[in-house]
């Protein structure tokens, strides 16, 4: 089972890479996705990361989830960033679930995604996006939705991606073998 995983510079190190690190833990195949012609990006520790794929090689029908991990990229394009939602758009005209975490879910919000869905983000974010707000939560699955607070949240987002996906057997598998 194939995700596309968003990148872009000043991506949250570890909303982005331990999220990939426990899907691949788990038997699914990550493709990361930039809209840097290079493929290069640059984490907001300083990592580089070379992609995978340009959004014109993203073949939609190829995967079965799109994730936006948070980080300042978020403020910074949120208004201007017509490539992650151009990816929203098709994953979800194809009714396919999307998960996003920390700031992430405001790009959902900016386009009117969770108006009728329960969801949480980072403090803060919350006030571009209408929905139900589930300020203490720190993931909450919604229909095909999957939000999570932060990077404190990152096994329990990892953990609901599986589970959506693979079952609630591959989750409790993928927790007892990273012991937590």
């Amino acid at each position: 089972m194939n995700v596309l995983l968003y990148l872009h510079d000043h991506v949250e190190d570890l909303e982005a890479l331990a999220t990939r690190a426990l899907l691949v833990r788990s038997g699914l195949q990550v493709s990361t996705v930039c809209d840097h012609h290079n493929r290069t990006i640059t984490t907001a520790f300083g990592l580089r990361v070379m992609c995978d794929l340009l959004p014109s090689e993203v073949q939609v029908d190829a995967y079965e989830m799109l994730i936006i991990p948070g980080g300042k990229y978020v403020a910074l394009t949120f208004q201007t960033n017509d490539t992650v939602k151009a990816l929203i758009e098709s994953f979800n005209r194809k009714e396919k679930p999307l998960a996003a975490i920390c700031a992430g879910p405001r790009f959902l919000g900016a386009m009117g995604l969770l108006k009728n869905e329960r969801y949480t983000a980072f403090p803060g974010s919350e006030a571009d996006i209408e929905g139900t707000y589930l300020k203490d939560q720190k993931v909450v699955v919604d229909g095909r939705f999957i939000t999570a607070r932060s990077a404190g949240a990152v096994y329990e987002f990892a953990l609901e991606i599986v589970r959506y996906l693979q079952g609630d057997a591959q989750a409790e598998w993928l927790k007892d073998n990273i012991l937590l």
